[in-house]
């Protein structure tokens, strides 16, 4: 800390080599955030089994993707009042923990309390790795470092269903959470050093707390009553409906005190835009069904299709790369087209069309059929992604960049955690029940009927999705500074 103390005066611009060194620095935090969104997803029948509870392991996904969403503003202001360093060190940290308690949880709660501890912790270094891409260089200049983001992203992401598989599989599920921990150490000291070179410009902020308090409180029970209506407890018992209005003040205290915050989670004056209001609910239904098949998928395979955890794993892969390749062909078709959301939306087409075939034939669908169609959802919503951002961005003034990014990141993180629970209240269960000893034809009946559910939900998530970006104002993008993410 006393290093970032001195640098008040106006930092010197890096050379292409010291801010190669510094983006190489971060490169590590990228991987594990992004690993970690995904690793967990092949192994949650085996926590499942391990702990014997399974109407509430959507909580291991959620938890974590609830406390990163709701922190990672707080990390960004910290990190503006006390540099980057610290708030990514206090990121490691945090991250680490939570995933030693989570690899040593005796039971359910102690691991979803620890998940939530590892998304706080996260949120530290996605927000960071950013912000220190934003410090390093110049927006003309961003995207050529921006790309060695994108790859180490694209392969974390790619690769966490398949190692978290085989950790299930052949070691034990608890290295799904800790796996990271040795880079974690390599990152600390890293950072530490290489970091001291980097340029910062402290603002005065102020950090509220009490508004991350607040969406954390009403989304959590909002997430308990979808997850444990029916099932837990009936729709019309005490505690559904004392946790459905908890959840209902929680929301109107968070809307309430978005109006009145110095600095605000969600700053209400974006919200009158008409783009961000729109790109915000195009992000987050399409960004919230990609990450509900990421975590569910592999849990479709195993108990509809029979593949082990590894191999079910093995089979995202090219999700995630599809994904990925179709934000990079929606950034350049968007940089050569004036009319740039019609790539996107003849894309996105086959997106939800691809989706409806797999929920009609989710009984008997092939591997070269099933990869056809993660090959059609991954480059179908993929080009969407950057071309949101870049409305948004240019959409509002330099001023209010960095909050209308913040708040597209925040609404997307907000809605998947809640799509995640809804998806895991609907197929985990009779998931569960497909893969235990002795599972019958009626059993196995109601695991596809299940999924077959989850998978019009995603549908349908991904239209609405679509809707909201065809009513998305298309103003022509601002050439220069400001435009692209």
């Amino acid at each position: 800390m006393s290093q970032d103390s001195g640098a008040a005066q106006a930092p010197e611009p890096l050379t292409h080599r010291q801010a190669l060194g510094v983006v190489a620095a971060v490169l590590p935090t990228v991987f594990m955030s992004s690993l970690d969104q995904t690793i967990v997803a092949s192994a949650l029948p085996t926590i499942g089994h391990a702990f014997g509870a399974t109407e509430h392991l959507s909580w291991v996904a959620s938890a974590y993707l609830l406390t990163l969403t709701a922190t990672t503003p707080l990390f960004g202001k910290l990190s503006d009042i006390h540099g980057r360093r610290l708030a990514l060190r206090w990121g490691l940290l945090l991250f680490m923990a939570g995933g030693a308690a989570s690899a040593l949880a005796p039971n359910l709660a102690a691991l979803i309390f620890a998940r939530a501890v590892q998304g706080i912790g996260a949120a530290g270094l996605t927000s960071q790795a950013l912000t220190i891409l934003g410090d390093v260089a110049a927006p003309k200049e961003r995207a050529r470092y921006y790309t060695y983001y994108s790859l180490v992203y694209t392969t974390a992401g790619g690769v966490g269903p398949a190692l978290g598989g085989w950790f299930a599989e052949h070691v034990h599920w608890s290295l799904a959470f800790c796996a990271t921990t040795p880079l974690g150490f390599v990152s600390l000291i890293w950072c530490e050093r290489v970091l001291r070179a980097l340029p910062t410009q402290r603002r005065s902020h102020t950090l509220d707390v009490q508004g991350a308090a607040l969406i954390i409180a009403a989304s959590s029970t909002c997430m308990f009553v979808i997850s444990a209506g029916g099932k837990t407890f009936s729709w019309t018992s005490w505690e559904i409906m004392f946790a459905a209005a908890f959840s209902a003040c929680a929301w109107v205290a968070f809307a309430l005190r978005q109006s009145r915050a110095r600095e605000p989670l969600i700053p209400p004056h974006l919200l009158r835009s008409s783009i961000v209001r729109t790109a915000i609910g195009a992000s987050a239904c399409g960004w919230g069904a990609v990450i509900g098949l990421n975590i569910y998928l592999p849990l479709y395979l195993q108990a509809v299709h029979g593949l082990s955890p590894a191999e079910s794993g093995v089979q995202m892969i090219a999700f995630m790369v599809m994904v990925n390749l179709g934000a990079l062909m929606g950034s350049s078709a968007a940089a050569r087209m004036d009319r740039y959301k019609l790539y996107p939306i003849a894309t996105n087409i086959i997106c939800v069309a691809g989706m409806a075939w797999l929920a009609l034939h989710a009984d008997a669908i092939s591997p070269m059929a099933f990869q056809l169609v993660l090959l059609c959802v991954g480059l179908g919503f993929g080009p969407m992604a950057p071309v949101v951002t870049v409305a948004v961005q240019n959409s509002v003034p330099p001023s209010d960049l960095g909050a209308a990014t913040s708040t597209l990141s925040f609404g997307r993180g907000l809605f998947a955690a809640v799509l995640v629970a809804a998806l895991g209240a609907v197929a985990l269960e009779p998931a569960a029940a497909a893969l235990s000893a002795g599972a019958d034809a009626q059993t196995q009946t109601a695991a596809i009927s299940a999924f077959r559910l989850l998978f019009w939900m995603t549908t349908a998530s991904f239209a609405l999705g679509l809707a909201c970006f065809i009513a998305m104002e298309e103003r022509p993008l601002r050439s220069g500074q400001g435009g692209k993410a």
